[in-house]
């Protein structure tokens, strides 16, 4: 998505438009303004054109209204009940106001006043919790949260402006989808654009939040760590290079246990100062004493504390990784915190995406690549046919603008759809495993499975290997692993160095050989990066961040390379480099030493264009982030985001003016952040023209294509008309809905709030650890938020409709608008369901071609109907 880092402002003190109020002879008050609308409504002016009249928008001329009307009541209301005071009757009341009876009662009951009173009252309430410098969150279901209408809401707001508050709109990042929300908020006027936005995080609703101030940012407690004394170190000559990164466990020791986990990626702080970081397995043979033993390749020479790492001084990150703490009961009953804290443990890796990679599938042959995105081209075009064919209009819009992002996004990281069987597993050592072997119990014994690591070098680095199911040791230490194989530290060594303290590699079963791989380049044979290039006495540490950038090169280097067809001494440089990088934050490497002997420049000059150029072939450029001048989707009044004959976005420039950077002192020309391939709308234009390449570029054409379909499908598709008639058929069914969606909005307001309690955690962590990798950053942010939805009290209660509520929304007894709002809050799925046509609910023409070309390619009619969504039964019977 392009991302625009922005709010907007709008609300002003009382304005008086074309037509100052107070001035000559216009209206004065309320019932006068009511008047003189009424006045011009009768003379046959539109609404839009007395807005214009007045200077302000049919937006602010309905609030206008809405306020006058409010107090007209009021004045009445006060009016009447002060003759009432006097003694008046109410006919005589009646005859005073120039009203009937049963009118005055209304303006005397207590009910109806307070009604008339809801929205100044709600003014006068969101006033007192904006005080001097106070942010207020007004936006969709604070009126939920109060107890009054969105209208009422919207008056009261209205109010504040008239009383000279600002109205602003503040863009803040979900921390779950990286897409933003726009916060509403009102705050004193005297506050500026840049004090809001400094101080999002002090945005809060009007109504108060359950906030615990005692917890850390992260819910973390501060980790308990084991005794140095009951740890011991297997180093590199010992047999430690042979398991580098295994922790072994004492099995039956309840403050160390994994609990229901054979295996599990975790961080074990020792002695308040240091912590363990590797894949954590049982071992039954620990020396006498020893209950934690560390396996490490570096040299005995090294203290015991030295082969660990040092807590960082950091209450919520310690380990500079995102972990989830576990309890256990010890021997008197008491409940404490393990000293075990968990990455990722078993199960966990199971749940990872499942397709092919550009970096991996773009080295294969053409054939290859055509057919896995011909797959996943076949797929989408599959589910495009089956939301078309819904019968809701308001659900297969919705449906269809996020299909269309996601083809957009498809587009850009071109991943094809996964090979047979394939799945991601996590690594382990089985030392008496030959190095032609594999303990996978997920797969079938004696098969031939290939191990693809990332970041992917080549055919070069992928080894096949036969399953060996019956191997012993690896029964006993992993057994039947929901995602874990174990292979021999040979193997590790071909897949880029791996190491075993969570590395993972996508098994592939290759039982026709539709996986290429090649023998290990020559040049790699004995090559160490740890003892060839270790950092000279004073070089600083490499940064992740720098890391990851130099291995992001790196690897676009090599897919150049491999693309346009160097030999096999050039790959075996690029790669040497590649593994120094990779190890050069790990084992403090000198990674500019290893560019240098390996003549990366040059090989950046003959394959790129020069020896600071980057990505030169479509498959690395597609991703690369570009800046652009600063645009933004184009607005309704000019025609909509939406190209209505092609279907595609448009976008226009903001024609926003450079700004100064304070830290800098120079200006700073806005613009926004998108990739090569969202900014050109042909993938041939990123080609150098070799074939794999030509491959590529058509599917990514074709995703675009039908993304911009999808468009122009939504934008044709009308809505079910409201029908007063079927909100009385179904009356029942729609009180209901509109109770359910109550409770569904009263959340938002304490959502948006969680996010901005996350981000500001996130920030912070951020600044403290710059160099974080990204999936620490992603974990960190799943954290801040799960921590922040339980320090406000926020629940996100979805909208459960019931097949008879169902029926009432076909009829049309709910308004566009109410219905849109329940489907951003309900399990879409079920509703997809719903809105199916019977007939079309096994297999429509579109499943039966995609299944027909799934078996074609190999895969079973099981793995078809899973990838279908249907049973194996229908998948035979359809066929």
């Amino acid at each position: 998505m392009l991302q625009n880092d922005s709010f907007q402002h709008y609300g002003t003190p009382r304005h008086s438009g074309r037509y100052p109020w107070g001035s000559g002879n216009n209206p004065q008050n309320s019932k006068d303004f009511l008047s003189y609308v009424k006045k011009l409504s009768d003379e046959g002016l539109s609404q839009k054109e007395i807005a214009n009249a007045l200077g302000i928008s049919t937006t602010e001329l309905r609030t206008k209204k809405s306020i006058a009307k409010s107090e007209a009541r009021q004045q009445d209301a006060n009016f009447a009940t002060s003759l009432k005071d006097k003694g008046y009757s109410n006919v005589a009341i009646g005859e005073r106001m120039g009203i009937n009876e049963s009118s005055v009662r209304n303006l005397l009951n207590p009910a109806m006043k307070a009604r008339s009173d809801a929205a100044s009252n709600t003014a006068e309430f969101i006033k007192s919790k904006i005080g001097k410098k106070g942010i207020i969150d007004v936006g969709e279901g604070v009126e939920n949260q109060l107890g009054i209408s969105d209208t009422q809401l919207k008056v009261a707001v209205g109010i504040l402006k008239e009383q000279g508050y600002s109205v602003s709109y503040v863009k803040v990042k979900q921390l779950g989808t990286d897409k933003y929300t726009t916060i509403k908020v009102v705050h004193p006027s005297d506050m500026t654009y840049s004090e809001v936005y400094k101080n999002r995080d002090k945005i809060k609703p009007p109504q108060g939040y359950s906030e615990d101030g005692g917890r850390t940012m992260l819910g973390i407690e501060p980790p308990t760590s084991v005794s140095s004394k009951r740890l011991a170190v297997r180093y590199g000559p010992e047999g430690g290079s042979e398991m580098d990164g295994v922790i072994e466990l004492r099995p039956g020791k309840s403050d160390i246990s994994l609990g229901n986990s054979r295996y599990a990626q975790v961080r074990i702080a020792v002695d308040g100062t240091h912590y363990l970081k590797g894949m954590a397995i049982y071992s039954d043979d620990l020396p006498s004493g020893v209950d934690i033993r560390f396996n490490t390749s570096k040299n005995k020479k090294t203290s015991k504390k030295e082969a660990l790492k040092e807590l960082k001084d950091d209450p919520d990150n310690p380990f500079g990784a995102v972990v989830r703490q576990r309890h256990y009961t010890d021997s008197t009953g008491k409940r404490k915190l393990s000293p075990v804290n968990i990455v990722n443990e078993e199960g966990d890796w199971d749940q990872w995406s499942k397709n092919l990679a550009s970096q991996m599938l773009s080295k294969q042959s053409s054939f290859l690549a055509k057919q896995q995105l011909g797959l996943a081209y076949s797929a989408k075009a599959s589910e495009f046919d089956e939301i078309s064919r819904l019968t809701n209009p308001a659900v297969k819009r919705k449906l269809l603008q996020s299909f269309s992002d996601d083809c957009d996004s498809s587009s850009v990281h071109l991943k094809a759809a996964a090979l047979p069987r394939q799945r991601t597993q996590v690594i382990l050592p089985i030392r008496n495993l030959k190095d032609t072997e594999i303990y996978a119990p997920n797969f079938r014994d004696g098969e031939n499975v290939v191990l693809i690591r990332y970041p992917h070098g080549g055919k070069f680095e992928i080894p096949e290997l036969t399953v060996n199911n019956r191997n012993r040791s690896a029964i006993k230490t992993i057994g039947r692993a929901k995602d874990a194989v174990g292979i021999s530290h040979k193997v590790a060594e071909r897949l880029s160095g791996a190491d075993f303290d969570g590395d993972t590699v996508l098994v592939i079963p290759n039982r026709n050989g539709r996986v290429k791989t090649s023998s290990a380049l020559k040049g790699l044979k004995n090559f160490d990066p740890k003892t060839s290039y270790p950092a000279p006495p004073g070089m600083p540490r490499v940064k992740s961040k720098t890391k990851n950038t130099e291995m992001g090169n790196i690897s676009n280097l090599i897919t150049d390379m491999t693309i346009k067809g160097a030999t096999q001494d050039e790959l075996a440089r690029a790669v040497r480099h590649s593994m120094v990088v990779i190890d050069s934050e790990k084992h403090h490497l000198n990674y500019k030493q290893s560019a240098i002997d390996n003549g990366i420049p040059a090989l950046k000059k003959k394959y790129q264009g020069s020896s600071r150029s980057g990505a030169s072939t479509l498959i690395s450029r597609s991703k690369s982030q570009i800046h652009i001048d600063k645009i933004e989707l184009r607005k309704a009044k000019d025609g909509g985001p939406i190209n209505k004959r092609t279907g595609e976005l448009v976008y226009v420039k903001t024609g926003d003016k450079p700004y100064l950077n304070k830290n800098t002192g120079k200006l700073v020309k806005p613009t926004t952040k998108t990739t090569r391939m969202q900014n050109t709308k042909d993938a041939f234009s990123l080609s150098s023209g070799t074939q794999i390449e030509a491959v590529y570029a058509a599917h990514a054409n074709k995703l675009k294509a039908l993304a911009n379909t999808a468009r122009k499908e939504m934008i044709s598709t009308k809505s079910i008309p409201y029908s007063p008639s079927a909100k009385k058929t179904y009356n029942n069914q729609v009180v209901s809905l509109r109770s359910k969606l109550d409770v569904a909005l009263r959340n938002k307001p304490l959502e948006r709030k969680a996010q901005l309690v996350a981000n500001t955690t996130v920030d912070a962590k951020l600044r403290a650890n710059p160099d974080m990798e990204k999936e620490d950053i992603k974990r960190l942010k799943g954290q801040a938020l799960t921590e922040a939805r339980n320090r406000v009290g926020a629940k996100k209660i979805q909208v459960d409709i019931t097949p008879d509520e169902w029926k009432a929304v076909q009829a049309g007894a709910i308004s566009n608008n109410m219905l849109t709002k329940i489907l951003d809050n309900t399990d879409l799925d079920k509703i997809k369901s719903y809105a199916t046509p019977r007939d079309s609910v096994s297999m429509s023409p579109s499943r039966m071609a995609r299944a027909k070309t799934l078996l074609n390619a190999g895969y079973t009619q099981a793995e078809v109907a899973d990838a279908l969504g249907v049973s194996i039964s229908t998948i035979s019977r359809s066929l």
